[in-house]
């Protein structure tokens, strides 16, 4: 099908609409809704970067009881389906798919970005190829370029995904090796580096007699429970971990781990507007996943100097050497933890190193330079869509 692009005015800027059905609780901050993810997370940092920068931006999430469409810092909201509405096999469909589609079509943009592997990439880049606009598909984790798509449950997701992906207009990854996944296991060798954005706390700072912090989903994947065997090994330092709540097993059963360890805290739920200030009380952050992709816990903890420790590689590198402390097992781990805690020269140069780096790749300016060129790119730049 032959379908002529869509023409923005001469002069202005494309309009954005970003497809990210469970962004509504960070974008308008609502603490009463315990979701957050990364993807999320990274979209409402870039939204609302590119309002502030003159671009028309609006959003497409699901229906939490906003009105159909609302308005939140410059950036127009469209709603789609409730988290559970409609029959089960059937809701896909409708009310999920019609719902999405619909609001697409009353964004009415220039150009539709979407963040994460699934079946939405299949179903927002059919949309663009119908109405003649422009898609961005971004990645969010190492995992959305494994062969088998161990993030994505279903095949009839795992075709729509991948049909989607050969379809984008552009392909956005957070790392070089994501970028080597995508051309090896997907074709896509054109994809472009932008490294994910924070928008830190000014004069941010780590705290001197901080504890060890962990934030995250808590679920198998993050590996939790190994942060909870840091805390049993390291008797001599603080430990807070942040995540889980009401109904979820698995915080259950840390919960219960956690009861004879006096030196560790769990708080439960804590949503992004308030979590910032549980990184303000720590000193060093460690992350147990088994993968990920490029963490915002990572900027939120270097933006203000807190060090990070991790069993993967983010593949940061900065003035010649790595940023994140990568250890291959827990027994590492614990000797890194314990290092950083009690060598005060030790974790100063660790800090200063990761603030610089910070400073120099991840700020809401550089990613919207690195956006702007991907724009260009795809044809979009300068009003000419």
């Amino acid at each position: 099908m032959d379908v002529k692009l869509k023409q923005a005015a001469p002069g202005r800027r494309p309009s954005v609409c970003f497809v990210a059905p469970a962004i509504y609780p960070v974008l308008a901050r609502d603490t009463g809704i315990e979701s957050v993810g990364g993807a999320e997370v990274q979209q409402a940092v870039l939204a609302r970067t590119l309002q502030r920068a003159g671009y028309e931006v609006s959003v497409v999430t699901m229906d939490y009881g906003q009105p159909a469409m609302v308005e939140i810092d410059g950036i127009r909201v469209y709603r789609a389906h409730t988290p559970d509405g409609g029959l089960p096999v059937l809701r896909f469909v409708h009310p999920r798919l019609t719902s999405i589609w619909s609001a697409m079509r009353r964004a009415d943009a220039d150009i539709y970005y979407q963040r994460s592997s699934g079946m939405l990439t299949g179903v927002v880049a059919q949309f663009c190829r119908m109405y003649g606009r422009r898609f961005i598909y971004a990645a969010a984790s190492d995992g959305d370029f494994y062969p088998a798509l161990p993030l994505i449950a279903h095949g009839r997701d795992k075709w729509l995904y991948r049909r989607g992906l050969r379809q984008a207009d552009a392909v956005v990854v957070q790392h070089p090796a994501q970028r080597e996944a995508c051309a090896q296991h997907f074709l896509r060798a054109d994809s472009h580096i932008v490294p994910s954005c924070h928008a830190g706390a000014a004069e941010a700072s780590a705290a001197a007699d901080g504890y060890v912090l962990w934030v995250g989903t808590i679920k198998p994947l993050k590996r939790p429970e190994l942060f909870i065997e840091l805390a049993r090994r390291l008797p001599q330092f603080q430990f807070r971990l942040v995540g889980g709540g009401s109904g979820n097993a698995l915080f259950e059963q840390l919960r219960e781990q956690a009861a004879a360890l006096p030196n560790l805290t769990l708080t439960g739920f804590v949503p992004y507007a308030a979590v910032d200030q549980q990184f303000a009380g720590a000193r060093l952050f460690v992350n147990t996943s088994d993968f990920e992709g490029f963490p915002n816990t990572f900027l939120q903890a270097w933006s203000r100097g807190i060090p990070a420790v991790s069993f993967f590689d983010t593949g940061a590198t900065h003035e010649g050497g790595p940023v994140c402390r990568q250890v291959p097992d827990l027994d590492a781990m614990a000797a890194c933890v314990a290092r950083l805690m009690g060598d005060a020269a030790a974790w100063q140069a660790a800090s200063d190193h990761v603030r610089r780096y910070f400073d120099a790749n991840h700020t809401p300016s550089a990613a919207l330079r690195a956006y702007e060129q991907v724009f260009a790119a795809m044809g979009a730049a300068g009003g000419v869509v």
